[in-house]
């Protein structure tokens, strides 16, 4: 199937809160290839725009802010994702990962916030 007609059943299928599962462990590595791919294709241009647009440290600030945002309510999603699986007492693997994922999106939201904290910190005292 084509990558335009998968985008748009995917996208179609979201509207209705709908996902897609894959089933086995090669159409999984190929999703995780596709996003990481995309993903390395759209950091060259922030890594350009960010050049130009962040001039000081409160630049930064708006752009570290939403990431944050992003970031915790993912691992709130996360969070529930785990909570679902020992309520039904899935695979204690499944549940292990989930936990290590919800722990280290924790950490990544206290180090964001920490960044956040620090642009406005060097903002006063310039």
């Amino acid at each position: 199937m084509s990558l335009t007609r998968r985008t748009l059943m995917e996208a179609a299928a979201a509207r209705f809160g709908w996902r897609r599962a894959y089933g086995d462990t090669t159409a999984v590595d190929a999703l995780l290839t596709e996003q990481t791919e995309t993903a390395y294709t759209q950091a060259d241009d922030h890594a350009a725009l960010a050049t130009v647009k962040n001039t000081d440290a409160l630049h930064v600030q708006p752009g570290v802010l939403d990431v944050r945002g992003r970031v915790l309510a993912d691992v709130l999603y996360l969070e529930g994702l785990l909570t679902g699986a020992r309520n039904r007492g899935l695979a204690p693997e499944l549940i292990e990962r989930l936990e290590d994922a919800v722990d280290h999106g924790h950490e990544l939201t206290v180090l964001l916030a920490d960044t956040v904290r620090t642009t406005a910190a060097l903002h006063a005292a310039s």
